[in-house]
């Protein structure tokens, strides 16, 4: 963790404009072409890495975020953990990222059909359990969400509906841990212009949607 914060790593402000940007050019199947050049930057990123933003996203293998943003080497810091859940490693990997690059946007980002948090619905409504204490300790962390989305919605609610609802409940639950479980990251959201914000890639149009935090 020797790297020192660089002042021309862009305020938050900006960095959501790049992801914005980078997402329009994704969903026109257009790639930039200082992202098509990428390979050529490998020698200059030995010295050392300055990425814009931080993404905590779902492993799923179809949100890979710096496809879905057309973004090139060292540009994002990706975390990925299936259901976008935020536990002390995970913290510790953003708190890292924050404080040794300088890094002041951090994206929670979650998908429609998420299997992670389908899971969590199951377990949460049917009692189904995972078959692993390690799926289990990944729902467990979702579940509070989910529970939520269940008791608003009352019986009968449309399964596609709860699930929707479910996953951007969760990736709410994920900012607010960010924002208000770290010692660390809430001083560099009081004092240095951090900011965490909350967002859903649509499998279905490629779109990413930010609502949460912006």
């Amino acid at each position: 963790m020797t790297d020192a914060p660089d002042p021309t790593i862009p305020s938050a402000d900006d960095a959501l404009a790049q992801l914005r940007e980078g997402n329009k050019r994704f969903v026109r199947n257009v790639r930039s072409l200082d992202v098509a050049l990428g390979g050529s930057a490998r020698s200059a990123l030995v010295a050392g890495q300055r990425p814009f933003a931080i993404i905590l996203s779902c492993s799923d293998s179809r949100v890979p975020a710096e496809l879905v943003f057309d973004q090139g080497l060292g540009d994002l810091f990706v975390i990925r953990v299936a259901g976008n859940i935020v536990a002390p490693s995970l913290v510790g990997s953003v708190e890292f990222a924050a404080s040794a690059f300088g890094t002041r946007l951090v994206v929670v980002m979650g998908h429609s059909h998420c299997g992670a948090i389908k899971a969590t619905l199951d377990y949460v409504c049917h009692g189904r359990s995972p078959g692993s204490d390690n799926i289990h300790d990944i729902l467990e962390r979702c579940c509070d969400p989910v529970r939520t989305v269940v008791e608003a919605a009352g019986p009968g609610a449309a399964e596609e509906r709860l699930l929707a609802l479910s996953v951007r409940a969760n990736v709410r639950n994920s900012c607010d841990h960010l924002r208000h479980g770290s010692r660390l990251l809430e001083r560099m959201i009081r004092d240095e212009g951090l900011r965490v914000v909350g967002a859903q890639y649509s499998l279905e149009t490629g779109e990413v949607e930010f609502f949460d935090g912006v």
